[in-house]
């Protein structure tokens, strides 16, 4: 019975998220963009972005061969925007990973208990909350060395707290209904209130704001690799830009090398912002037709 209910809930709220035509054109642009990143060894050969087996020549503007251009080593624009949508995506639903998981847990802890593990975990909160998460995600960044694992770590590890006090607060407000407090007078313990009560009833909120986190991973990525403390290895849409400035095509009008990957983040940023806006709206009413 339960999972009858539970389904029903299923399709109507993604009937719901079906008449949001904003989302659901989000929708269709990252599942062509992930099918994108999916097919990209295909698509383009890893091989065909060997600076040392490349065949055109560097800078070369947008052609039928190269509808992108080449960059300055003379490797295709478009074959490395492709490759570069893997690390970027990957990057950032990991990031966004780390965070939720870090964001969930405290902002629980942080509404469930009282007493001193409720202030220290508010104070913990507070402090991610007020230092700037781009020169702590810097700072971390420079301590480990750079690489994808690097950027990981420092994106999850700063961006986690928003999600905490959002956590938080819906924890109070599920722990302050009657249910609760005859599962309480039931003998229930901390652990199953939190996991079979409190888990279940964030989680619905937790991934439409997982949704928009991903865009603000992704953006801090392509951040932190432009800075230089990316994988220079690794092709991503970040450290294209970097390559960019530091190769000079920003400056001498190779549009076509510094555009793409610019445009791609924004696109991408926007249909997850999209997407994570449809789903608010699927679990808050009140935000229909807004």
């Amino acid at each position: 019975m339960a999972w009858a209910r539970r389904r029903h809930h299923v399709s109507e709220g993604w009937r719901e998220f079906c008449l949001n035509r904003a989302g659901l054109i989000g929708l269709i642009v990252l599942l062509l963009v992930g099918l994108l990143a999916i097919l990209a060894p295909v698509l383009v050969p890893h091989e065909t972005l060997n600076v040392t087996t490349v065949a055109a020549g560097p800078n070369e503007p947008p052609s039928l061969d190269y509808p992108l251009g080449t960059d300055p080593a003379g490797r295709s624009v478009l074959g490395m925007l492709i490759w570069g949508t893997r690390v970027s995506l990957l990057v950032g639903l990991a990031a966004t990973f780390v965070s939720t998981v870090l964001g969930t847990i405290f902002g629980m802890i942080a509404g469930h208990f009282t007493g001193i593990v409720q202030a220290v975990t508010m104070r913990i909160i507070d402090f991610f909350l007020v230092v700037p998460a781009l020169v702590l995600a810097i700072t971390l960044s420079s301590v480990i060395g750079p690489g994808l694992f690097t950027i990981v770590v420092a994106i999850g590890v700063t961006s986690w707290a928003p999600t905490a006090r959002l956590v938080r607060s819906q924890t109070l407000t599920i722990e302050a209904r009657p249910y609760i407090e005859r599962a309480w007078a039931l003998g229930s313990g901390n652990t199953h209130i939190i996991s079979k009560h409190v888990l279940p009833a964030v989680m619905p909120l937790v991934l439409a704001n997982t949704t928009l986190m991903v865009g603000a991973a992704i953006v801090a990525e392509a951040t932190l690799a432009f800075l230089g403390l990316g994988d220079p290895s690794q092709i991503s849409w970040g450290t294209m830009l970097k390559s960019a400035l530091d190769t000079g095509a920003a400056t001498a009008g190779y549009w076509w090398f510094l555009i793409p990957p610019g445009v791609a983040i924004v696109i991408v940023v926007l249909a997850f912002t999209l997407v994570g806006r449809a789903f608010e709206s699927v679990i808050n009413p009140t935000l229909r037709g807004r």
